[in-house]
């Protein structure tokens, strides 16, 4: 198949440090890749994926009038140029205007919530061209209310990137990786530590301005030192050894996830995962398999004296078998058949 595949202007492919999309996008690259199929990449001019064509954007910013015209005028031109069997977007759908109307099947893929009218409005002008997918079934919950045809696919991790460590120290501590901000509830996390008698090491940025910079200021960090140490935003090398070597990652969320590639990528340490049952967490953990899903902070304070029921080869096992590049792009390559072979 030639597939052809527009990631957002703003950051390259695959991202230096932070960028979950753009990194996924690198791994379905490399994968489809591998079984044959050539891929055309329409992204930042500074991705170094090593895609079969190459279309740079001519804007840098999403949001920009300007230069989402120009972008639609590079896909226009890519499309023209590699001449794809299907065209896989995790860009905008305004990008894609000027050839909605065409036979081309034209799949996007959200990895948040859909703006209902956008979607309405690109079933309604696609000919029945157009599909979507969602990063998890909660996301495509919220598409189906606008219509068209939705399909869960899950974000992955790199699974030879991280480590499995199949055993942790007995005072091993608990890990809080992401950006330090309320829904991602850092506060609970050491709330829940403190009430457990464990070790918390907190790793992501925050945020400089703002209310959630006071979220940082007033709620967080007058609460480190001791048991409580925050690491700031961590590499990959970084954070397969901090992962590895939790026993648990707690992130009690309090907004509806997604889907949050950091839990997978604990899950593929080992690392059983406590978090709250909203958005798309019901999908990825299994509760008393691969961590556990709490409502209060008795409930995680429960979770963290019961981490050592948790099999840690099951969560690695968890992400091989789901949440993997070689399980993802197999799924996306059915579903690229299928919809070739429907506009035929």
């Amino acid at each position: 198949m030639r597939i052809l595949i527009p990631v957002d202007p703003e950051l390259p492919v695959p991202p230096r440090t932070y960028g979950g999309v753009e990194r996924i996008v690198a791994g379905l690259v490399d994968e489809f890749r591998l079984r044959g199929h050539e891929v055309g990449l329409v992204a930042h001019a500074d991705s170094t994926c090593r895609a079969d064509a190459f279309y740079p954007w001519g804007g840098r910013h999403s949001r920009n009038y300007i230069d989402s015209l120009s972008n639609m005028r590079v896909l226009r031109n890519a499309a023209v140029a590699f001449k794809p069997q299907v065209l896989h977007s995790f860009s905008r759908l305004l990008y894609i205007l000027p050839i909605i109307r065409s036979a081309l099947p034209k799949i996007m893929s959200y990895g948040r919530e859909p703006t209902p009218r956008t979607v309405f409005l690109g079933v309604a002008l696609a000919n029945g061209s157009l599909s979507f997918t969602g990063c998890s079934e909660y996301i495509c919950r919220r598409g189906r209310r606008a219509g068209g045809r939705w399909c869960a696919i899950y974000n992955f991790v790199d699974t030879a990137l991280y480590r499995f460590e199949p055993k942790v120290s007995d005072d091993a501590p608990l890990v809080f990786l992401s950006r330090v901000e309320r829904i991602k509830g850092a506060h609970t996390a050491i709330a829940v530590a403190r009430r457990t008698g464990r070790r918390l090491v907190i790793a992501g940025n925050h945020a400089t301005t703002g209310r959630e910079f006071n979220y940082w200021t007033q709620e967080i960090a007058p609460q480190l030192g001791g048991d409580v140490e925050y690491v700031g935003p961590v590499d990959d090398t970084r954070k397969n050894a901090l992962l590895g070597k939790a026993a648990a990652m707690i992130v009690p969320i309090e907004w509806n996830e997604p889907f949050g590639v950091v839990f997978a990528e604990a899950l593929a340490c080992g690392t059983p995962v406590i978090s709250c049952p909203r958005g798309a967490l019901p999908e990825i953990v299994r509760p008393g398999i691969d961590g556990f899903l709490v409502n209060t902070i008795d409930e995680a304070c429960d979770a963290v004296m019961n981490l050592d029921k948790i099999d840690r080869s099951a969560c690695r096992q968890r992400v091989e078998e789901h949440f993997s590049a070689p399980v993802i792009a197999a799924q996306y390559e059915r579903l690229y058949q299928q919809r070739i072979a429907e506009r035929r």
